[in-house]
Formats: C-alpha cells, sequence, structure tokens
C-alpha cells in the first residue's frame, strides 16, 4: 500500500461514497484491506449506498445454462471444467439436442438461456451462428445470453474475420446479449499465469466495447481469490469503471469467487484456495462503492452458497442471478452448491432478509413480483 492509501481515513472514504461522490482507486484499496470495525462500517455503508441506488429489491431471472461442450484448446489453470477431445469425459451436444433443452427451458417459465462452452478445435465462429438461429428459430421469444469474448475473439479468428464482423453475424443469428465472463483478472501480468492462451485485456475491452456500440449488453465479471493482488482488483474494477462510463452497456457487475479444489493452478500450488468470507463481502462492498455507474450487482450462490450469498446481499448487492437448472462449470472445480435452485427457494432467501422479491428479464425489466 502506498503512503496516501495508509493516510486515507475509512470514515473519511465512506462519508465521501455516502455523499454521492465518486472514489478513487487509492480509496478503494484502502477499503479492500480493512478489518476490525471498519470493516463492519464498510459493509455497512455499501447496504445503505445500495439501498438509496436501487430500493429493497433483490431481483432473478428464470434461466437455464446450457454448455454444449467441454472440450476445450485452452489450458487456463483455474478450470477443471475443459478437457481434450480424445478424453472419455469429453462431449459435443448436437445441435437439435441444444434446441430441446431450450424448448424444455422456455416451457417450464425460463426467458433466458445461456449458452457457454469450451473452445472446440472443430468449431468456428459458423457453428455459433447455426446454433443460435437453430434455438432462436424454435424459441424466438427466449433470450439467448451467449458467447464470452474469448468466444467471440476465437470464432472471429477461426474464420480470418475482424471481432465486429463476428458481432455482426452473431446478432443477426439471435444473439440478444453477451455475458462478460474471460476477465477473470483484467491485468496481463496475471493473466500470463492464469489464463496464458486466453485473450489479452485489451483484446476483452475492444469486444466488450465494440458489442455494446452495436448494441449488444455485457454482463462484466471478475474472478478473484487465486493469485491477484488487491492492486491488480482495484484495476479491474478500474477499467470496468472506465468501459462503463464510455458505452453504459454493463447490465450487472459479478463476482466470481475462485473455486479452487480441482483446478491446476491450486493443485500446483501456485493459487491460494480461494478467498476468505471477509474478502468475499468486502469485493461486494467495494464493488458497490467504487462502480457507482454499474446499478446491478449479482451475488453468484453457484460459488458462495445460498447462505453466504443472502449476507452477501446485505454488503450492496441486490440481485441473485437465475435458478439456471443445469450448472457444470462451478461444480466440475469442486463447488457444492447445486445446478439449479427454484423461485420458491429465491423467494425465501430474499424475503428472510425482509426484501422484496422481484423476477426479472436479463435486461433487469420486471416480469412479475
Amino acid at each position: 500500500m502506498n503512503e496516501n492509501v495508509k493516510a486515507s481515513a475509512v470514515s473519511d472514504i465512506l462519508g465521501h461514497a455516502q455523499s454521492g461522490n465518486r472514489i478513487d482507486e487509492n480509496e478503494a484499496l484502502r477499503l479492500l484491506n480493512v478489518r476490525g470495525s471498519d470493516f463492519h462500517k464498510v459493509l455497512a455503508v455499501a447496504d445503505t449506498v445500495r439501498q438509496e441506488r436501487v430500493g429493497d429489491d433483490v431481483s432473478y431471472v428464470i434461466n437455464r445454462n446450457i454448455n454444449f461442450t467441454n472440450i476445450c484448446i485452452g489450458s487456463c489453470g483455474f478450470c477443471a471444467f475443459s478437457v481434450r477431445q480424445d478424453d472419455p469425459e469429453a462431449y459435443f451436444l448436437p445441435v437439435d439436442e441444444v434446441v430441446k433443452r431450450a424448448i424444455e427451458a422456455r416451457q417450464i417459465g425460463a426467458t433466458e438461456i445461456g449458452l457457454f462452452s469450451g473452445l472446440h478445435p472443430a468449431v468456428d465462429g459458423n457453428t455459433y451462428v447455426e446454433i443460435l438461429q437453430a434455438v432462436k428459430a424454435a424459441v424466438p421469444d427466449i433470450h439467448i445470453h451467449a458467447l464470452s469474448p474469448a468466444e467471440v475473439a476465437y470464432g472471429a479468428d477461426k474464420l480470418g474475420i475482424s471481432y465486429v464482423d463476428m458481432l455482426k453475424m452473431l446478432k443477426r443469428a439471435g444473439l440478444d446479449s453477451m455475458p462478460g465472463t474471460a476477465a477473470e483478472i483484467l491485468v496481463d501480468d496475471v493473466r500470463k499465469t492464469l489464463c496464458p492462451q486466453k485473450i489479452d485485456t485489451q483484446t476483452w475491452t475492444d469486444i466488450i466495447v465494440s458489442a455494446h456500440r452495436f448494441g449488444i449488453p455485457t454482463t462484466c465479471t471478475m474472478m478473484y481469490g487465486h493469485i491477484e493482488s488487491y492492486e491488480d482488483v482495484v484495476n479491474h474494477l478500474k477499467l470496468l469503471r472506465t468501459v462503463q462510463d464510455e458505452t453504459g452497456g454493463f447490465t450487472e457487475f459479478v463476482p466470481l469467487t475462485f473455486i479452487h479444489y480441482n483446478t491446476p493452478i491450486f493443485r500446483a500450488g501456485i493459487a491460494r484456495p480461494g478467498a476468505t468470507g471477509r474478502e468475499d463481502l468486502l469485493i461486494y462492498a467495494v464493488g458497490r462503492l467504487y462502480l457507482d455507474n454499474i446499478p446491478n450487482i449479482q451475488v453468484s450462490w453457484v460459488k458462495l452458497g445460498t447462505k453466504f450469498a443472502q449476507i452477501a446481499l446485505m454488503c450492496g448487492a441486490n440481485d441473485l442471478g437465475g435458478t439456471l437448472m443445469e450448472e457444470n462449470i462451478t461444480r466440475s472445480a469442486g463447488g457444492t452448491a447445486g445446478q439449479s435452485l427454484t423461485p420458491n427457494d429465491f423467494i425465501r432467501l430474499i424475503t428472510d432478509l425482509g426484501r422484496i422479491p422481484r423476477v426479472r428479464d436479463t435486461l433487469y425489466r420486471t416480469l412479475s413480483c
């Protein structure tokens, strides 16, 4: 920590934030380092700011995730989901199976499907287009939330076209919004160890900004608790705030705590065993205070578990994500929170806090209460 961070009084920073003023990177770093009574103060102010900005509603979406292949050419150290093509556990769902699962989701009330996958060696941008077109033809009123910047870059590179042209193809094929995943930590020195074959920070940013400018909203994420420093976290948040100032295209910020158990980087002794509970809650709180231009902060109940996710809702967050119906990526890493929740599960968690459940669509428009 530099001298400016040391000198910043926590009470002054919190007063600054609560008055509606923008906190800077040194102040955010100071807040990430608090302990003791200051820790409780940060969480309390983040909860107050949340209430002032977005009220007492806690939203969620009825959705289904479809991981259509676990085959991947990458070697991300945090990933226990991907396998090589000759692995006995490898799979690649045919398009009609993806469509079947989308139809099933819509029939039970889902308004969104999420399509996520590894970077399959036989896939290119045309494959993604084919899947999107087939799903949209079968279920035209479902929102397709799909294809991270890494997949967009991969599909474009395989076709030899620009990212912008790839995004245009995907939007015409039925893509409604994109996950801002593949972000991990947006600091290239960290990425060289964490995900050396994945797109770099500038490419991620370029694709996200292009998507926003082309009318494709995205989430933004941050995976923490592995090899990053608090300074890296702040640099990541700074980039997200800068992009949002420029485009306004982020629908929500989703912190993703590192699930370490089965991951190569932890087994090699490089990563720590995930974040502590203090760190988890401070990420939500500081995210709320620093990201003053992103209204929605989503809790990943898959990562945190339902009980701790409920606590995070008292530290600045206002959204519980989706029902999912199936979730394989976190489970492969050793996550134990389960693969799906029902609306009644969400309602119980939310009303127990004295908050108001709100069913939303992907773009945070209220569907029912």
